[in-house]
């Protein structure tokens, strides 16, 4: 079983709340985590796909593999695709 290390818990506590912050968010991911937004996002985007990320905060990675996927769909099908 892996175990998710202390930076990557810092992310998923992060995204679970950062919209109570006020600012842009990547302003908050540079400071937070010393790293400019496309870091952060590969990292996170890599770390969603985990099971021990699912295990430690299932409902932050199911919405944010739900965003991914519906920002996935609107590349691919148009904006409108997705409200039928």
């Amino acid at each position: 079983m892996t175990v998710l290390d202390e930076r990557e818990c810092a992310m998923l506590d992060f995204e679970r709340e950062w919209w109570k912050l006020s600012g842009p968010k990547e302003s908050h991911i540079k400071v937070r985590f010393g790293w400019s937004g496309t870091t952060y996002y590969r990292t996170l985007a890599t770390l969603i796909e985990s099971r021990a990320a699912f295990e430690y905060d299932p409902l932050t990675v199911m919405r944010l593999r739900r965003q991914r996927d519906e920002r996935r769909r609107t590349r691919v099908e148009g904006p409108r695709a997705h409200r039928r």
